[in-house]
């Protein structure tokens, strides 16, 4: 993320001797990105963080594919994913392709008896149910239904539910995940047109710095396969660190919607992207306010990208039969828009309490065995009058 953040113990100059109380040196780590190009943070551990004890197997997680080439649009009814006790396991991958995955979890339990550490992607945790604790060697974060969570790649974590109906909208990517470029000036500061602030962005603010030593299980995932890795020290030692690479938080109720005398693109909704793809939030906004304005969007054709929305709560204005935890599947170069009756409901509106998610990917999505289990095949018609 491109804001400094600095949190513990460090010294007041990184690459110098820093010692623990009993004269021994702290051991610090850089958490770098992009080789040395890219955004970094400075570690300091009570342990070395190198100090493998044994590497117990691995299983594989890759998903299996049920439709490579897809031009069928889709509906998937997420609420019928299965909650399980288990964080891993609950998470179930409906669409993918090689920048990113769409992830739905319903965990029931915390993660207590391991630590996860995701080495092959980013990832971004949307909370749809539930509430609780984000841990991480790089500290803590509170959070709770609207609020996405922004992981790095390499972060070691677990999640501590206070809830057991949970309910999560996860997406991989392969990519670092930002915030839009056209929302920052060139020191990286959020500018004035922006949809949210800095203000709105929560940092870890606490450190657990346990300096345990024993067998700590961490499940490390690579090249879609976990692997079961057993480390002699506390994953949670770390006293202090600074720099711009760390997991944030950010409430979807945060956002501030821009709107206009007609109907705005989905780029005013933007919040986050890569390279791969673009997330956009839609939210209790007021409708367009010209004399003549039709609400609902017109049709249109994502010629270069697949639409993924992903609903959360309210009325979605453009689609009849929608609940809650649905995922529409728009694939790129077929034409969609507002559902028969829609555009005309839509007018004389005044606002919308519509809540979504939005993943836009730049290549074409492939469905999987899981997302067949919980699809609607015949959404894709559900335009004929």
């Amino acid at each position: 993320m491109p804001f400094y953040h600095s949190l513990g113990k460090i010294p007041p100059k990184r690459h110098t001797i820093f010692r623990k109380p009993d004269g021994n040196l702290f051991y610090e780590q850089l958490f770098g990105t992009i080789g040395f190009d890219g955004m970094s943070t400075n570690l300091y551990h009570y342990q070395r963080p190198t100090q493998v004890k044994e590497i117990k197997g691995s299983y594989n997680v890759a998903p299996e594919i049920a439709i490579k080439n897809n031009i069928k649009s889709y509906r998937l009814h997420g609420f019928n994913v299965k909650p399980e006790k288990d964080y891993l396991n609950s998470r179930k991958n409906v669409l993918t392709n090689s920048d990113v995955s769409i992830i739905l979890s319903a965990p029931q339990e915390s993660t207590s008896e391991y630590f996860y550490k995701n080495t092959d992607a980013d990832e971004l945790i949307f909370v749809h149910r539930g509430s609780g604790k984000f841990r991480s060697h790089l500290g803590n974060l509170d959070f709770k239904y609207g609020d996405y969570i922004i992981i790095p790649r390499g972060t070691i974590y677990k999640l501590d539910f206070d809830t057991t109906e949970n309910r999560l909208f996860i997406v991989e990517s392969r990519r670092p995940i930002y915030t839009p470029k056209r929302y920052r000036n060139w020191f990286g500061q959020l500018l004035e047109h922006s949809p949210f602030c800095e203000r709105d962005l929560r940092a870890p603010y606490e450190l657990e710095s346990n300096d345990e030593k024993g067998d700590f299980l961490i499940k490390v995932k690579k090249q879609d396969e976990i692997f079961d890795m057993i480390y002699a020290s506390h994953p949670f030692d770390v006293v202090g660190y600074d720099g711009f690479n760390f997991p944030y938080a950010f409430s979807i109720h945060d956002f501030e919607p821009i709107t206009g005398r007609v109907h705005q693109p989905p780029p005013v909704h933007q919040t986050f992207e890569t390279d791969a793809f673009v997330v956009c939030s839609f939210v209790p906004r007021l409708y367009d306010y010209h004399p003549e304005s039709i609400p609902a969007p017109y049709n249109h054709s994502n010629i270069d990208s697949d639409e993924v929305l992903y609903y959360v709560d309210g009325d979605f204005m453009s689609r009849n039969d929608i609940d809650a935890g649905h995922i529409s599947l728009h694939p790129a170069g077929i034409p969609h828009g507002p559902h028969p009756g829609a555009a005309e409901r839509s007018i004389g509106k005044t606002k919308t309490d519509e809540l979504a998610v939005m993943v836009d990917t730049f290549k074409p999505l492939m469905v999987t065995k899981e997302a067949m289990k919980i699809a609607d095949e015949d959404y894709h018609k559900s335009w004929l009058e």
